[in-house]
């Protein structure tokens, strides 16, 4: 493979991933033939309402899932080399150093009775065979990086405020040098302000580090401030894939329409925000056809019936019966 090949090549794919929560007997599907391709140093948001499957897609790609979950299909490949994300042993080596995550719970993924400075650590003596002292000294590196002072390494997690706490969680995230970070609603309870903070922290280490960054939110404002590009998830499948500034100027799918119009903008006081009819659906009894088709405003007949696919356009992928017929952007993007 030559040098340019390999700068073009995707780190991380994700091919056909489907996977499987088992329940008192009870099968279902979280998330069905979920593929796309993630670059160094890009960002992809991942957004949708709860339920929709994407914490699920985040932590099958990091072998994270419970243990009443299954990779039923799919696989995921990490520089063109298949990752084992059904087999806890053999994700070992991979997570930190390749992959990791940022929690959205600081206080319940940070262990309350250890200091920050040797939680951070840790990972850099696990996974990199460290010293002690130079694990210690990495770790008053990445508090520094993250802004906090080193000396604030001796504070246990109660004693610092929640913006400080997810701070701590992306140093962690950062120990071990991973090229990829999954960030699963890191802003979720945090103050306007401190949310702000936060996303400008992680869109500069991604510059600054050439990090991939997935970002799962189901804030689409969150994502057009930190991503290069959107993935909207319904009902566990991959609906619009697009560039953050085609989505929000020329979303093709109606769901993906309904949320932007349910974004306010303190800009446009007269602009209506619609909330978005009805509930997501019952995955283990799923609607046949499209899964938005109940609550969707341009409904077709055969959207009760037949599941679109995720089809491939000039500026993007959406998965809708409305654009089934529509060949110019595929023309285009042959031409």
């Amino acid at each position: 493979m030559t040098n340019s090949s390999q700068e073009t090549a995707p780190l991380l794919e994700v091919n056909g991933l489907s996977v499987d929560y088992g329940l008192k007997g009870v099968s279902s599907r979280a998330i069905e033939s979920v593929s796309f391709a993630l670059r160094a140093g890009e960002a992809v948001g991942l957004v949708g309402e709860s339920g929709s499957g994407k914490t699920t897609t985040a932590m099958a790609i990091a072998g994270l899932l419970s243990p009443n979950a299954r990779v039923s299909a799919g696989m995921v490949r990490y520089r063109g080399e298949q990752l084992p994300i059904d087999d806890d042993t053999g994700m070992r080596p991979h997570r930190w150093c390749e992959t990791s995550v940022v929690f959205q719970g600081a206080m319940n993924a940070l262990n309350p009775v250890h200091r920050i400075l040797k939680q951070i650590a840790e990972p850099c003596m696990l996974k990199l065979g460290m010293p002690k002292a130079d694990a210690i000294a990495r770790a008053k590196e990445l508090l520094e990086l993250v802004g906090i002072p080193a000396d604030r390494g001796t504070a246990y997690p109660h004693e610092l405020s929640g913006g400080m706490r997810q701070r701590v969680m992306i140093a962690m995230a950062l120990a071990c040098r991973p090229s990829i970070i999954i960030g699963d609603e890191p802003t979720t309870a945090l103050d306007v302000i401190t949310q702000a903070q936060i996303l400008k922290l992680l869109e500069e280490l991604r510059s600054r580090l050439n990090l991939a960054l997935i970002l799962i939110t189901h804030d689409l404002s969150v994502v057009a401030q930190t991503c290069n590009r959107v993935m909207i998830m319904y009902a566990g499948r991959i609906i619009e894939d697009g560039t953050v500034a085609e989505i929000f100027a020329n979303p093709k799918h109606p769901y993906t329409r309904l949320l932007i119009d349910s974004i306010p903008n303190p800009a446009n006081g007269k602009k209506m925000i619609r909330p978005i009819p009805g509930d997501p659906p019952n995955l283990i009894n799923r609607p046949p056809g499209c899964a938005f088709h109940p609550r969707c405003p341009s409904i077709m007949g055969v959207c009760a019936t037949e599941v679109p696919s995720l089809d491939q356009f000039a500026r993007g992928r959406v998965a809708c019966h409305l654009h089934r017929s529509s060949h110019e952007d595929k023309v285009a993007l042959h031409a």
